[in-house]
């Protein structure tokens, strides 16, 4: 057996099971919000900014625009975000925001950072530490994006 395809001696195994873990320690509280983990990405992006391109938002979350088009077709149908076409270009998607979904940020701040917060509690990792580890999965996701 080679050393190098041993499952222990894989990063990508542990960013991908760090990850699940990490989704599946949110879920209890998208669950209370009624949304999944990607709808709480895309809601992510507009409250950062609100009124997006589809094209936009698929370039922040780094997905296709076909990924994330039947993403907010569902979300549309939950009543957070509304789909119009562009003012411009009338073949462009614009997504905004509904009241639901502007009030559902003041909920998730409420529930989220706590919660993740107690789920870490026993992690010995001190908040330096998360941004070291942020900032070099920044250069694992740029190097690896230009590919």
């Amino acid at each position: 057996m080679h050393a190098e395809l041993q499952l222990d001696n894989q990063i990508c195994f542990r960013l991908y099971t760090a990850a699940r873990l990490i989704t599946q320690a949110y879920t209890p509280m998208l669950t209370e919000l009624g949304i999944t983990y990607p709808q709480y990405l895309v809601m992510m992006v507009l409250w950062e900014k609100d009124c997006q391109p589809v094209n936009d938002i698929a370039h922040r979350l780094l997905l296709e625009t076909n990924t994330v088009t039947p993403l907010l077709q569902r979300m549309e149908r939950l009543g957070i975000v509304t789909r119009r076409k562009g003012e411009q270009d009338k073949r462009q998607q614009i997504v905004s925001l509904t009241k639901k979904g502007r009030e559902m940020e003041d909920k998730a701040y409420k529930l989220i950072p706590a919660g993740m917060g107690e789920t870490l509690k026993t992690c010995p990792l001190q908040i330096d530490d998360y941004t070291q580890l942020a900032g070099e999965l920044d250069t694992i996701i740029e190097t690896l994006k230009n590919k």
